[in-house]
């Protein structure tokens, strides 16, 4: 593929980051909203940049395209995040072409995620390429790539038990809740955002706790009582944060804000409060921590649970891989056809041109020459040299580059 600016042939990257190297604060800074999301396409445009996916999660932020160097996809996160060049080098990863194909895979299927088998970020993804494709940045390749990684997701969850015993974010705060918070049934919690992690948490918490005493606070409080209405819940106003937060025992903080909304000055507590914050970024203050009583549980270690299911998702890695490889090597396919398709379509031509020239002398030759039959018989023919061809081509061993250059060498393809 190449840019219309430039004869340079352009590589197919991702760059990005994760919860493997980056912390909360880190992918804080890196992270994109819907705003800057849109800005970067934008941008991408300007700086003819004709092709890619934009995804940003509380886990990771990352870039899928086409660019001559690496950099020219970087400069496009830096420029609409708060993160640096200088932070990127420290903390980022870049992969190109197939190690590049290899990790959307695993990303998409849940291999890549944070908890093992958490499959959310698939529609993250398929999300990105509807945005890239509205802007009409998404090329062939691309389409197909995220089709292929959506049937390769599709068939990990319905053919592996590694979603089993569903682990996500959210169900991970619910479980730490559980596991360390006494008759929990009975005891006050409190919800603050009803983002998407708020939502799957707060469906997790009615499932898992039967507690009752569920309160939902949101800025907006539409949104609140939207969610509220359909678990059976209640909902507080905004302004009554403070005094909620009093009353709790349990506070879970998703937020989609850009700065801590809950810190130490308006914690007025008259008993110990477990505050869980599933917030990128961080919306909860440190300094909570000198408050006696709290105790503060951050995304970050709840990746960090190793329980039986989780140990029980990881025998299912190696099906999940082989159904990535299938699929991914049918995308590979895919592309190598692609490669030498229009090779293929030129040999067919100059076979069709030496057949017609030899019907056309046999037909001067033979006073009753079939003509019906004679077509018919050469078309075979044809169909079958260049399946040969193409077949050879598919090979796994077969080098296509020179492959195709033999094959115009020999029968002057590029020849007029």
């Amino acid at each position: 593929m190449n840019n219309s600016n430039t004869n340079k042939p352009l590589s197919f990257y991702v760059v990005g980051l994760s919860y493997k190297k980056a912390d909360a604060e880190m992918r804080g800074k890196f992270s994109l909203d819907e705003k800057a999301k849109n800005d970067l396409l934008q941008q991408a445009k300007t700086e003819h940049i004709d092709s890619l996916v934009t995804i940003s999660t509380c886990n990771r932020t990352e870039i899928y395209g086409f660019a001559q160097h690496p950099f020219q996809l970087i400069k496009l996160l830096c420029d609409n995040s708060q993160g640096s060049v200088e932070d990127f080098q420290r903390v980022a990863y870049v992969y190109k072409n197939r190690e590049a194909i290899d990790h959307i895979f695993r990303v998409g299927t849940g291999l890549d995620s944070q908890i093992l088998g958490d499959f959310e970020i698939i529609s993250q993804i398929k999300q990105g390429f509807v945005d890239s494709k509205k802007e009409s940045l998404a090329n062939a390749y691309l389409e197909r790539l995220t089709n292929a990684v959506i049937q390769a997701s599709k068939r990990v969850k319905n053919e592996t038990e590694i979603s089993s015993g569903a682990t996500s974010v959210s169900f991970a705060a619910v479980q730490y809740i559980m596991n360390n918070i006494p008759d929990i049934g009975n005891k006050r919690i409190l919800l603050f955002g009803t983002g998407k992690i708020g939502r799957n948490t707060c469906e997790n918490l009615v499932k898992h706790t039967k507690n009752d005493h569920i309160v939902l606070i949101n800025r907006t409080k539409e949104k609140a009582e939207k969610i509220a209405g359909k678990f059976n819940l209640i909902v507080k106003d905004y302004a009554d944060l403070q005094v909620e937060i009093q009353n709790a025992d349990v506070l879970v903080v998703a937020t989609g804000a850009q700065n801590p909304t809950v810190d130490a000055a308006i914690l007025n507590l008259k008993k110990p409060l477990l505050i869980l914050d599933l917030s990128i970024p961080k919306n909860v203050n440190e300094d909570v921590r000198n408050i006696d009583g709290v105790t503060l549980i951050h995304m970050d270690h709840l990746s960090q649970i190793t329980d039986e299911t989780l140990e029980k998702r990881k025998q299912h890695i190696p099906a999940a891989e082989k159904i990535i490889t299938e699929v991914a090597d049918e995308f590979a396919g895919w592309t190598k056809a692609r490669k030498f398709a229009p090779t293929i379509h030129s040999l067919k031509e100059k076979l069709a041109d030496i057949k017609k020239a030899e019907l056309n002398y046999q037909r001067k030759k033979f006073e009753n020459f079939n003509e019906e039959q004679a077509e018919i018989i050469s078309n075979r023919i044809i169909q079958k040299i260049t399946t040969h061809f193409a077949n050879h081509l598919k090979d796994e061993d077969t080098m296509v580059d020179e492959s195709i250059q033999w094959i115009e060498k020999v029968f002057r393809l590029n020849n007029n």
